[in-house]
């Protein structure tokens, strides 16, 4: 397992990109002793996601004898999950760890795992996204985006982090909060009467101080690592939207994998995914207890929940099908 710099991995993509499309006959494969995997993800070292990457790539060496090696281009080194999803579908880059919200954008169905209160806790988030109906989100990808996706990873429920003293999802109405920009989000948030204020990442800190926006929207293992807490009066536990992943394989690097080696990627991907998804869950917890030492930290609902859900759905059933599916899986969890 190595790093590697983006002005060397965009020399190696470039001299490959001539031969991305021809076909590799055995004898190409027998003078390859050792083949370089490349991954892209948006996290840093040290996120559970960033490490269980890492993880996977430890095992598939130790499992081929170093035949078949893994490089994770952490931090968004490739760029954002927009041109890694280009660079999957060009053979340039074999795998991405990408959020929903990237692939919802390019597949409304997928779009279904974000709605609102599918869930409503992390321990339930974890038992979803391994469920027939979840993993059959991914059967557009190799047609719509000529990749391919082996799993679901996860992030907790996503909590609000604010400036104002409030304690209800009432309390949300007119502030504008800084949100993941999906439109899955966007049209939730909207129906609380927030108005989301788009801020890159590396700003909201300094937003939430100056008072630019009254608050953000994230998961709690991220929140905990950028501390937003030290600029929040208080902390709204949604109880309703989750932020997944999807661990995707480029279509143009499978074509050249051989059966065996296909079955054993997957299920080391399998392994890595089915870790991530415990751990976070089992971690989480104690993150909670911290935040609720440190400011108020409220579990809120409201009475409108229902009329929230049904407006909601009004809107997306018709761009993602299989929301109405998911809801009753979700309902049995």
């Amino acid at each position: 397992m190595s790093t590697i710099t983006r002005r060397k991995f965009l020399a190696t993509a470039a001299a490959g990109a001539g031969v991305a499309s021809l076909p590799i006959s055995a004898p190409v494969f027998a003078q390859a002793k050792t083949r370089e995997l490349r991954l892209g993800i948006i996290t840093p070292p040290g996120h559970s996601w960033n490490n269980h990457a890492v993880l996977f790539g430890e095992r598939l060496e130790k499992a081929t004898d170093g035949r078949l090696k893994l490089t994770v281009f952490h931090s968004g080194q490739l760029g954002n999950e927009s041109v890694m999803m280009q660079q999957m579908q060009s053979g340039a880059l074999d795998m991405g760890w990408i959020q929903a919200a990237e692939l919802g954008s390019r597949v409304s169905n997928i779009a279904a795992i974000n709605a609102p209160y599918l869930v409503r806790s992390t321990e339930k988030v974890a038992k979803l996204v391994r469920t027939p109906e979840a993993l059959k989100l991914f059967d557009a990808l190799p047609r719509e985006t000529g990749t391919i996706g082996l799993g679901w990873g996860i992030t907790g429920m996503r909590a609000v982090f604010c400036n104002r003293d409030i304690n209800s999802l009432d309390g949300l109405k007119g502030l504008k909060l800084r949100i993941n920009p999906t439109p899955a989000f966007r049209d939730f948030y909207q129906l609380l009467g927030v108005s989301p204020t788009p801020i890159p990442t590396p700003q909201v800190f300094d937003a939430m101080s100056n008072g630019q926006v009254d608050g953000l929207e994230a998961d709690i293992e991220f929140s905990w690592n950028q501390r937003f807490d030290r600029v929040s009066k208080v902390i709204l536990a949604m109880n309703a939207v989750f932020m997944p992943f999807g661990a995707l394989v480029s279509g143009r690097y499978w074509q050249t994998v051989s059966k065996e080696d296909r079955e054993l990627i997957s299920g080391l991907v399998k392994e890595a995914l089915d870790q991530q998804i415990n751990s976070l869950a089992s971690t989480e917890p104690g993150l909670i207890e911290k935040f609720r030492a440190e400011r108020p930290f409220h579990d809120v609902g409201g009475n409108e929940i229902q009329k929230l859900i049904a407006d909601y759905d009004k809107i997306w059933s018709p761009k993602a099908p299989s929301l109405a599916e998911l809801r009753k899986v979700g309902a049995t969890l």
